[in-house]
This record gives C-alpha cells, structure tokens and sequence, in this order.
C-alpha cells in the first residue's frame, strides 16, 4: 500500500474493504447521515423499495464500486469524507431538470457528497477530504471533475443543503462555476491533472 497523505493532524485513506469499518462507524455514530441515507442517494440503487441502504453501499464498497476520500484524525476514527466517483456510479444529480436544460461537458468524475461528524466541524476535514479526493482522482488517471454545489457568503445555509460543500470551497481548491441550477446552487468543475 502506498504512503497515505497527511493533511494537518488527519491522515486521508480511500474507502475500501480496509477502511469499511471505520466508515460505518462514522455512519452510525450520525444516525445513518440525514436519517439512513448511509450515503446511496446518488447511487443507481437510490430510491429501490425494500433496500438495505447499508448493505448496498457496503456491497459497493468491498467490489470497488463505490469511492471516497476518508479523513482520519490521530486516533485513526474517520471523522469524514468526500465522495466521488465516473457519472455511471454516481448518475443521480441535484437540480436535475435545470442542469440537463444546458448540460456542461460530461465529466470523468463527481463529486456528490462531502460529510463531516457534527462534533468535528469546523476543524478543516471537509477540506481535507475534499483534497484528499482530488488526489485519489490524479491517481485514477485524471480528467473532468463537476460538482454541484450552494454558494454561502452573504447568507446562512442551513446544514442540510451543505452535504456537498460550499462553492467557496470548491473555489479555493480551483474549481470555477459553470452554470447556476438553483437558487443559490452552481456546477462547478475542474479539469484534474494525471498523477
């Protein structure tokens, strides 16, 4: 396994087999994210009747179907991640109807949701996982990346829109804003270098 990637105090893994458990922790630890999402809700499995969001995401995760960034802090307790992954893994979109009215080029990569464990915000691991995914994604060749994502200077952004990051986040890692598909949402995108 190659050197992991320290960023701050948090060491960043890729989700995988290895890193499973400490995922679900974080998972449990926060009610199943927003409620028992367990963080399908872009996945083609999204929205199945009689579906175990756990066991779909585990089941991706152990046949490489399913990638993220984790953040770790110096216990080795994931306290977050950035999920992304190629348009057929992730091919839910928010504001699906405004941003297929004009749609961007067809990215390589999404990144769909970023989460942090509500007693460590604030504390740079949204950045962290953020960056951390950017380096998995040079690792995997490159290319395109899109998000989208709420713009929130100016204003207050209740928490729940947030679960993808904040455009100002993207904006300082070089993302630009491509197009406006919601009130305060944009797509933003990036073109990644090979590592």
């Amino acid at each position: 396994m190659p050197p992991q990637p320290e960023t701050g105090s948090f060491t960043i893994r890729a989700l995988d087999s290895s890193t499973w458990d400490g995922f679900a922790d974080l998972v449990e630890r926060n009610n199943g994210i927003f409620g028992g999402c367990w963080c399908i809700g872009y996945h083609p499995e999204c929205g199945q009747k009689g579906i175990s969001h756990r066991a779909v995401k585990e089941d991706r995760v152990r046949t490489g179907r399913a990638h993220a960034a984790l953040v770790l802090d110096e216990d080795g307790a994931v306290q977050g991640w950035c999920q992304y992954g190629s348009p057929e893994e992730l091919p839910g979109i928010k504001h699906k109807r405004e941003y297929g009215k004009d749609a961007p080029p067809h990215p390589d990569w999404r990144i769909t949701c970023v989460y942090v464990d509500k007693r460590h915000r604030g504390q740079g691991i949204a950045r962290a996982a953020l960056e951390g995914a950017l380096d998995q994604i040079a690792e995997a060749g490159g290319g395109l990346v899109e998000a989208i994502s709420e713009v929130t200077t100016g204003r207050e952004a209740p928490g729940r829109f947030l679960f993808s990051a904040t455009v100002e986040l993207f904006e300082q890692r070089g993302f630009a804003r491509g197009r406006q598909v919601g009130k305060h949402a944009w797509i933003v995108s990036r073109v990644i270098e090979p590592a």
